[in-house]
C-alpha cells in the first residue's frame, strides 16, 4: 500500500506505481491498476482538480466546455462505450438542425449551394491528402504540406470557374483551412506533415455530444479511485528516474548493491514532498514535456526522445463564449462562417498579429439563443490570451456587426476565453504532425525507459521504471480523450506484465462522412 517511508519527516512517501498527472490517461491508467487488484499507487496533480484538458464552468445558465468538447466516433471507442454503460448519452435525442450562413465583410451572404460546393470539393482535397499516408505513390514536387497540397488543389479546381465567380469561392477554401487549423491543432495548414495526415485514425459514427457535457465523463472513469490516492497540486519538479552510482548506504555487509533500493524512482514536488516508487507512469502534456524534459528527467531523457519531442507540434485552440442578455440572431440561424479577404492585406498589416489576430476567427456558432461560441487558433490564438475580456469582446462585437450588417448587435454581457497556451501545466491544447515529424517520433516518445543493465544485475530480467501516456503517445489517436484512455490503460498494463501490442483491436480507420453536417456537428479539441 502507498505509505510514507520510513522517515520522520512528513514530506516522504513512497508506492510502488506513481502516476504523474490526473487527466484521462493518469485517471485511466488508476482504474485499470485497480482492476487487476493493484492497489500501492499514488496519483500527484499539478492542479486542484482531476481531469487535466477536460473542464467545464457555467456561463449563465449554460454548461460549457472549456476543453475535450465531444467524443469522435462511436465503433471502438471506449469513451462511447463508457458514456454509454453510464446513462451519459440521451439515444434518442434528435438534434436541432443546423444552418450555416457563410457571410462576407461587407456583410452580403453567400447561396448555401455555393458553400456547400466548395465544402465537397474540400472534403475531397483534405482525403486526397490523407492517402499519401498508406499509398505508394508521391505528390507533387515541393508539396510537403496539407496546406500547399490543398492550395494546390483550390488553384486547379478554381481555374474552371469563370473569373468572376473564383474570389467568393476562394475566400471559403480559406475560412474551411482556418477550421481545420482549430481541428489538427496548429497556426497553419502549411505547418502539418503532408505524409502524415493520414496516420490519424478516425472511428465511424461522427462526433457525439454528451447531455451533460464532456466532463460528465470524469465522474464514471474517477469514481473507483480512492480520493486519498490523488494528491492534488503537487508540482512534479524533478524526476529522478536511474542513479548513476550506487549509494553508500545501498550496499549490505556482502559488500554487493542493494539494487532493490537503488533502482527505486525518486520524485520530488514544488511543495516539498519526495515520493519514491518502483515505477513511475508519466502523464504530462507534450506542450508541458517541450518546456521542462530536458531538466525535468535525471538523467536527461534518451536523446531520441528529446529530438521526438521537439519534432512534434503541441498547438494551441482556443474558445470564445460571448453571454447576450438577449437574443438577436435570426431564431433559423446556427452559425455564421467569417469570410475574411486576407489578400486585402499588406505585407505590413499581415506580419502585425496586434492588427490582425481576430481574423483567424472563423465562424460564431449558437450554443444557445443568448450564447455564441468562436474558435480561434495558433499563433492568434497565444495573443489573444494576452488581451483583457473587454478588449476580445469589443472586437467580436465589431466583426459581428460588420459581417450581418447590422450596427445593432448588442455588446455581450459576459465574455470569457480558454488560455491553454498560458496554462501552465498544458502550454497548449493538443498534438498534431508538425512537417517533418512522423509516427515513428511518437512512437519513440511513448517507448518506456527501462533500468539500466550492469555487471551485477546482468541475469536480472528487465525492469520498466518510466511508462509514458497520453494523448501524445498513441501514434493514431493522437490529440484526442480516447487516445489518453488508451495509452493509460496501456502503461498500466506495462506494470501489471501484460504483453503489449502497439496495435490495439480499438485502432479502426473508417471513413468520415462528407456531408455538410458532419463538419458542422463539431470539431476535435482533446
Amino acid at each position: 500500500m502507498a505509505e510514507p517511508a520510513n522517515n520522520s519527516e512528513d514530506d516522504r512517501l513512497s508506492c510502488k506505481i506513481l502516476i504523474i498527472g490526473a487527466g484521462m490517461s493518469g485517471l485511466s491508467a488508476a482504474t485499470h491498476l485497480l482492476k487487476n487488484n493493484e492497489t500501492d499507487f499514488l496519483i500527484v496533480e499539478a492542479r486542484g482538480r482531476i481531469g487535466g484538458r477536460i473542464i467545464a464552468v457555467q456561463v449563465g445558465n449554460e454548461k460549457v466546455e472549456l476543453g475535450a468538447n465531444w467524443i469522435h466516433g462511436v465503433l471502438g471507442n471506449p469513451m462511447f462505450e463508457l458514456a454509454m454503460a453510464n446513462g451519459l448519452i440521451d439515444i434518442v435525442h434528435v438534434p436541432k438542425p443546423h444552418k450555416v450562413v457563410a457571410a462576407l465583410e461587407d456583410g452580403k451572404q453567400l447561396p448555401f449551394p455555393v458553400l456547400r460546393e466548395i465544402y465537397e470539393a474540400y472534403v475531397c482535397f483534405l482525403r486526397r491528402c490523407e492517402e499519401y499516408f498508406l499509398s505508394m505513390y508521391s505528390p507533387p514536387d515541393g508539396i510537403t504540406s496539407v496546406g500547399a497540397h490543398i492550395a494546390l488543389e483550390a488553384e486547379i479546381y478554381l481555374s474552371s470557374v469563370p473569373p468572376e465567380q473564383r474570389r467568393v469561392r476562394q475566400l471559403i477554401f480559406d475560412c474551411l483551412l482556418k477550421r481545420e487549423t482549430c481541428v489538427t491543432g496548429c497556426d497553419s495548414m502549411d505547418d502539418v506533415d503532408l505524409l502524415e495526415m493520414g496516420s490519424y485514425d478516425e472511428l465511424q459514427g461522427g462526433n457525439i455530444s454528451l447531455p451533460n457535457g464532456y466532463s460528465a465523463i470524469l465522474e464514471p472513469v474517477s469514481k473507483h479511485i480512492p480520493k486519498d490516492r490523488i494528491l492534488m497540486k503537487h508540482v512534479v519538479t524533478k524526476i529522478r528516474w536511474q542513479k548513476q552510482q550506487c549509494c553508500q548506504d545501498d550496499v549490505d555487509p556482502t559488500g554487493k548493491s542493494d539494487f532493490k533500493s537503488n533502482s527505486l524512482i525518486e520524485v520530488q514536488c514544488e511543495n516539498g514532498k519526495t515520493i519514491t516508487a518502483e515505477h513511475v507512469v508519466c502523464t504530462l502534456p507534450l506542450g508541458v514535456l517541450k518546456r521542462t524534459a530536458k531538466d525535468l528527467f535525471e538523467p536527461s531523457l534518451p536523446t531520441y526522445k528529446l529530438e521526438a519531442i521537439n519534432r512534434l507540434m503541441f498547438g494551441t485552440v482556443n474558445k470564445i463564449f460571448l453571454e447576450y442578455e438577449r437574443p438577436f440572431l435570426n431564431p433559423g440561424v446556427s452559425e455564421v462562417m467569417l469570410l475574411w479577404d486576407d489578400d486585402r492585406l499588406s505585407e505590413a498589416e499581415k506580419r502585425d498579429i496586434s492588427k490582425t489576430w481576430f481574423r483567424k476567427i472563423y465562424s460564431f456558432i449558437k450554443i444557445s439563443d443568448t450564447l455564441l461560441l468562436g474558435w480561434i487558433s495558433g499563433r492568434a490564438a497565444e495573443y489573444m490570451e494576452k488581451l483583457s475580456t473587454t478588449e476580445v469582446s469589443e472586437v467580436c462585437t465589431t466583426i459581428l456587426r460588420r459581417f450581418l450588417n447590422d450596427p445593432f448587435v448588442p455588446i455581450p454581457k459576459n465574455c470569457l476565453c480558454t488560455t491553454w497556451q498560458s496554462q501552465p501545466y498544458t502550454r497548449g491544447s493538443y498534438t498534431a504532425m508538425a512537417v517533418g515529424a512522423s509516427q515513428l517520433d511518437i512512437r519513440s516518445l511513448a517507448e518506456p525507459l527501462v533500468q539500466e543493465k550492469t555487471e551485477d544485475n546482468a541475469d536480472e530480467p528487465v525492469k520498466i521504471l518510466v511508462a509514458f501516456a497520453g494523448e501524445h503517445t498513441h501514434s493514431s489517436f493522437y490529440s484526442t480523450v480516447h487516445g489518453a484512455y488508451l495509452t493509460g490503460r496501456t502503461a498500466a498494463e506495462l506494470f501489471l506484465g501484460t504483453k503489449q501490442s502497439e496495435k490495439h483491436a480499438l485502432s479502426l480507420s473508417c471513413e468520415d462522412t462528407s456531408d455538410l453536417s458532419s463538419w458542422i456537428q463539431g470539431i476535435s479539441l482533446n
